[in-house]
């Protein structure tokens, strides 16, 4: 008996691929194996492998990041969204997105999404620390902390320390607390 599995079925392995062995291992194959299914179901959803990788990377930033930013920006505390943001980005699949940079290398389109996912991460965080900072530049400099630190600990070839990464997204956070970030330099 064949099996059936779903469009998102596809989407999850597609990252799961990409996260196990990076852009270069994304394949047809790989990914209908991983599902037991043939390339005839696979082709049943998507009309091409090209179809397939645009459509993954969409869901990539419509799923993982638009959909959350806009469930964030329903949160009145700027303090509580920025917590749920830090959250967010402590659970994402850091290698799926180390992959998905090495692929906006090379593919133009999926530079353009991977900018945008970036600046949309980037401006919830600035945005609530310019209701926390009331001063732009500072607010700005925080964000852009936070960005690079998530950026940084997904393209880097040490070994994967989502504790570590925790801890130094506190220390920002405490530094937000303390009004550290307030007495910056413009």
């Amino acid at each position: 008996m064949a099996t059936v599995v779903s469009r998102e079925a596809y989407f999850q392995t597609g990252l799961d691929v990409l996260a196990d062995q990076g852009y270069g291992g994304l394949k047809l194959a790989e990914v209908c194996g991983r599902l037991g299914v043939t390339t005839g179901s696979f082709y049943h959803y998507f009309a091409s492998w090209s179809a397939f990788t645009t459509e993954l990377v969409e869901h990539w930033q419509n799923d993982l990041t638009g959909q959350r930013i806009t469930t964030l920006q329903e949160e009145p505390d700027p303090r509580r969204r920025i917590d749920r943001v830090v959250a967010i980005g402590l659970a994402l699949p850091h290698s799926a997105e180390a992959a998905i940079r090495t692929w906006s290398s090379i593919d133009p389109k999926v530079r353009t999404l991977q900018e945008h996912v970036d600046r949309e991460r980037f401006e919830v965080i600035r945005q609530a620390a310019i209701e926390i900072l009331g001063h732009p530049r500072q607010a700005e400099l925080f964000a852009k902390s936070m960005v690079y630190i998530l950026v940084g600990y997904e393209q880097s070839t040490l070994p994967p320390d989502t504790h570590g990464l925790a801890w130094i997204s506190a220390q920002l956070l405490d530094a937000l607390d303390d009004g550290r970030f307030s007495t910056l330099p413009d």
